[in-house]
């Protein structure tokens, strides 16, 4: 177990103590926030450092006020990537249409923020990094609340009390596990499986996005510059999910070979960099939906509380904005119900709309049928080349956000 930060000494760590498990987005945000707020912070991370890299993820709408308040748009304007085109190939790998990638994702040029998800997670792991305890390589083994406060044990050894625990920890939650229950329980499955990893951009690619799809299948290519490596993205539609894959990775890039075998394009390249890559990621394509986001002493936030999944882009978005309301709305009540009840009241519906936007055509990029796809195709087609919006989908920045007054 390795610290990064001594707990912090003064009038912050006076207040109310407070362990967040997860250091990636909804983690350190919530840091920042909770410590402006005057509560002492402690960060707990199963990884051993900030993790670099990652494939892109979107901050539009809301949450770019939440980064704008903390001070880091313009690190992140330095590290936005700026796509600029995003090409549609057939089955045959024939172009059906090249559009500007706002268009499709909602996004607005000029506004919103593309990034490698490790520069998000460093900048604001950066941004607080002074003022908080972070405990790498160590995580949540068992929680014991009571009436004073929450017993934690960890899988480093030793144990501590803290006043609240808050869950950051993403999709596959085990500070849900632990309180909530089997993830099975919220987990809805949206019908697709993808494999992520990195490969040698012998393409040509330079900022842009090139997509092969057959029904049922999807093939990308996503190149964020102009340098030697791009992400690749296998996607595909499956009716359950593959249990038996979940902690294999062998069998997971075994299933991945099964199902695009035949595949023409660039498939068959992607296939054999899939055998030796060594930063695969896979998982099925789904979101997290709660009646409740804490209970007691203990709450959730971003992915492990009401994740929305990569088909909406809104996952960095809800982590950051919901990192923001949760801070806030702990500092402005007097008891920790009365903040969770506030936090959950004031941001579900955000939330929701937000998770419903896989209903809104997104999905319609990964058509499983050749019907399906013949009409997305002829829809890109008559589409042409159509200008980038000048205003983002309305979900994005449904929230205002509001400034917390603290109880006098």
């Amino acid at each position: 177990m390795t610290h990064d930060a001594t707990p912090p000494n003064g009038p912050t760590a006076r207040g109310r103590t407070v362990l967040i498990s997860g250091a990636s987005i909804a983690g350190p945000a919530l840091a920042y926030w909770l410590n402006r707020h005057g509560f002492a912070v402690t960060v707990v991370e199963k990884a051993g450092t900030v993790r670099d890299g990652g494939y892109p993820v979107d901050v539009r709408g809301t949450a770019l006020d939440v980064v704008r308040r903390m001070g880091l748009l313009p690190r992140l304007r330095e590290a936005h990537i700026d796509l600029r085109r995003l090409t549609f190939l057939d089955e045959d790998g024939s172009e059906v249409a090249s559009v500007d990638p706002h268009a499709v994702t909602g996004g607005v040029a000029g506004r919103d923020l593309e990034v490698r998800r490790g520069a998000l997670a460093g900048a604001l792991h950066d941004a607080v990094r002074d003022d908080v305890e972070f405990l790498f390589d160590d995580s949540i083994d068992t929680l014991d609340q009571h009436r004073h406060g929450v017993d934690v044990t960890f899988r480093g050894g030793g144990g501590r009390t803290f006043d609240l625990v808050l869950g950051a920890d993403g999709l596959h939650s085990h500070t849900r596990g632990l309180l909530f229950g089997p993830e099975v329980r919220f987990h809805r499955y949206l019908g697709y499986c993808f494999a992520g990893f990195t490969l040698r951009n012998t393409f040509g690619l330079v900022r842009e996005t090139t997509m092969w799809n057959a029904p049922g299948r999807a093939a990308v290519l996503y190149a964020v510059g102009d340098g030697d490596d791009v992400h690749g993205f296998l996607n595909f539609a499956r009716p359950e999910p593959p249990f038996g894959a979940f902690r294999d990775p062998e069998a997971q890039r075994d299933l991945v070979t099964e199902v695009f075998d035949g595949a023409g394009w660039e498939v068959p390249g992607m296939l054999a960099a899939l055998r030796d890559a060594d930063d695969l990621f896979f998982d099925v394509v789904s979101q997290i939906r709660m009646p409740r986001w804490s209970d007691g002493r203990v709450a959730l936030v971003g992915d492990a509380a009401y994740a929305p999944s990569f088909l909406t882009g809104q996952g960095s978005s809800l982590a950051l904005v919901g990192a923001y309301m949760l801070a806030g709305s702990l500092a402005a009540a007097r008891d920790h119900a009365a903040g969770f009840a506030a936090y959950e009241r004031d941001t579900r519906a955000f939330v929701t709309l937000n998770q419903d936007q896989v209903g809104t055509g997104d999905a319609a990029l990964f058509p499983t049928t050749a019907r399906a796809l013949e009409q997305r195709n002829t829809m890109l087609r008559s589409l042409g080349s159509p200008p980038s919006p000048t205003e983002g989908r309305s979900a994005h920045s449904a929230l205002v956000l509001p400034e917390f007054r603290l109880p006098g």
